[in-house]
């Protein structure tokens, strides 16, 4: 592809609403344009990257043994009615009404129609395993969509669906696109970890992630450093060890305590350990409520707050509701003491003593209340969030955090599906029985975004050969000199022949502009043409990764360069 007639928009100047690397380095790039919040043009280059991924992604499928269909965007309620989804997904579900005035949504996941599908035409266990995928594009209506195509509201995504006859075959299945995600990332040229997870709206029984390893990820990853366990922030296990404090009990005693809504502030103003104060929070979980107690330097997980009931939500509760649950008190003045609804308590608070409270009234807090004399509890569990030095139950390590950003997500779904749209077979007795479903996500532009976070410099992105919209670029620095243009026409159309992405900058510009706009965009392989170089029979091959240059004599560059992008693939 020769620049003067290619379409690369570079921008000079970092556009403000850019946040984090990948989004700066796709929009100074010429990669990707902004079209409404969360909703972005994919512009030529940014669209051969995502090309390459799905490619990646689709040679790995295929040889998985999953098959390849396309399923409609728009969906019509009554699926999402039948799984009981359409008023659980919440307002990431873009609804719509078509001119008849009939409800539909933009999916954000295909569950229902691919089980529609299979119990449309699959009635036989001879027929089972199956396994069903798609590459296509999704709408989550994100409340505050960020970074560019880390988290917008319109993206590309791979999803796979798998069904078979029993928990068994389930595993099989689970365990096939396990290995084919570990494949895919690794032809992908990203460094990864694969950890338990939540599984949220999704629903069924377990699922992991695969996060991509950066200091820029927004999502937490918990893990041993015996290398035995890891998690996302949300399922990681917290222990139940912790020792009664050592401590004397003390009388109960309330203190005034002004605009101390925080327990910083709570902490300052009494001079105390932040761990000596009871944060207590009450929670609406799926219309009923509930008080839940963490240490004060811990935070609470509503994640698992969610999974202990069951329940298909769970979120702090609103001022009024607080109001109304404790009697009047504000934020940041609840305590346990006298509350009407069941009070649960993380393991941790179990062996607190003499602790800070809240006492349910505008600027009063309760010193030295003691667990049993002043509160009761109902039951103790995991509820909070782990935190880095934490003892990890699984091998005994201490826990270490790192950041992420989830690329992949695989669940074991069960019968969540397939029992509430009928989605049933025959067995060889002649007895129906509902499919074991498997559900597998990867999402294709946040793997481009997040090759980008874990691949760059001050200068631009530095692309894995296997992601980069081109491998090499051909820098002619005096395409006026036919010498110059003779050779560089040459290499161009011999790297071209050889089956690689080449772009030829055939502009007429300075050398420092080309080659700005070459460490910008990020080719892996840059060779420069140049009058002077050209008259000791050279060229100069560079390594975007490494920096490093080297002069090669022309009649070596096509090797060199190959050599080059065999290494580094």
């Amino acid at each position: 592809m020769r620049l003067t007639k290619y379409f690369i928009p570079t921008l000079r100047e970092i556009p403000a609403e850019a946040e984090v690397v990948s989004h700066k380095a796709m929009l100074r790039a010429g990669m990707i344009k902004k079209l409404a919040s969360g909703i972005y043009d994919y512009l030529p280059l940014g669209l051969k990257a995502i090309r390459k991924a799905e490619n990646i992604i689709r040679k790995n499928m295929d040889s998985s043994g999953a098959i390849e269909i396309l399923m409609p965007s728009v969906q019509p309620a009554e699926m999402w009615e039948e799984s009981g989804r359409w008023s659980y997904y919440g307002k990431e579900l873009l609804r719509i009404k078509d001119r008849h005035d009939r409800n539909f949504c933009f999916g954000p996941t295909h569950e229902e129609v691919t089980t529609d599908i299979v119990r449309s035409f699959i009635t036989s266990y001879k027929q089972l395993p199956i396994n069903l995928y798609q590459i296509q594009t999704k709408f989550r209506d994100e409340v505050r969509p960020r970074f560019g195509l880390m988290r917008g509201r319109e993206f590309i995504m791979k999803d796979a669906y798998s069904f078979d006859v029993d928990d068994a075959g389930a595993n099989v299945s689970y365990g096939k696109m396990r290995d084919a995600y570990r494949r895919i990332f690794d032809d992908c040229g990203l460094r990864y970890t694969m950890v338990e997870a939540d599984s949220g709206a999704i629903g069924g029984s377990y699922s992991h992630e695969f996060m991509v390893l950066a200091d820029t990820g927004e999502d937490s990853v918990i893990s041993s450093d015996r290398g035995g366990y890891a998690a996302n922030l949300e399922k990681a296990v917290c222990a139940d060890n912790w020792e009664e404090w050592n401590e004397v009990v003390l009388p109960a005693e309330e203190k005034e305590t002004p605009n101390t809504r925080t327990v910083e502030e709570l902490a300052a103003f009494l001079g105390v350990p932040v761990i000596k104060i009871l944060k207590a929070m009450i929670v609406n979980v799926d219309g009923r409520f509930y008080c839940f107690l963490v240490r004060g330097d811990h935070e609470l997980n509503l994640a698992k707050v969610k999974n202990f009931f069951g329940a298909p939500s769970a979120e702090l509760a609103s001022y009024d509701d607080i109001a109304e649950q404790t009697g009047g008190a504000p934020a940041g003045f609840i305590g346990p003491a006298g509350l009407k609804i069941e009070i649960y308590a993380d393991y941790a608070v179990r062996a607190m003593k003499n602790v800070v409270m809240g006492a349910n009234i505008k600027d009063l807090h309760i010193i030295n209340a003691n667990l049993g004399r002043d509160f009761e509890v109902k039951a103790f569990g995991d509820y909070r969030n782990a935190i880095e030095g934490d003892t990890c139950p699984a091998d005994g390590g201490k826990y270490v955090l790192t950041r992420g950003i989830e690329v992949g997500h695989i669940f074991k779904l069960g019968t969540k599906y397939s029992e509430s749209m009928n989605a049933v077979y025959l067995d060889r007795e002649g007895k129906r029985n509902p499919m074991i479903m498997g559900c597998y996500g990867i999402g294709v532009t946040r793997v481009v975004a997040a090759s980008i976070e874990q691949n760059h410099d001050e200068k631009g992105i530095i692309w894995p050969v296997q992601l980069a919209p081109f491998e090499v670029v051909i820098v002619s620095l005096n395409p006026n000199e036919q010498a110059v243009a003779d050779l560089s026409e040459t290499i161009y159309k011999e790297l071209s022949g050889l089956g690689l992405d080449v772009m030829y900058d055939d502009r007429d510009e300075r050398a420092g502009v080309k080659f700005t706009d070459a460490e910008l965009v990020g080719y892996p392989v840059r060779v420069a043409i140049g009058k002077k170089s050209l008259s000791e029979g050279n060229v100069e091959v560079t390594v975007r990764r490494t920096g490093e240059t080297v002069a090669v004599k022309k009649e070596d560059c096509i090797s060199t360069v190959m050599e080059i992008l065999e290494k580094l693939r």
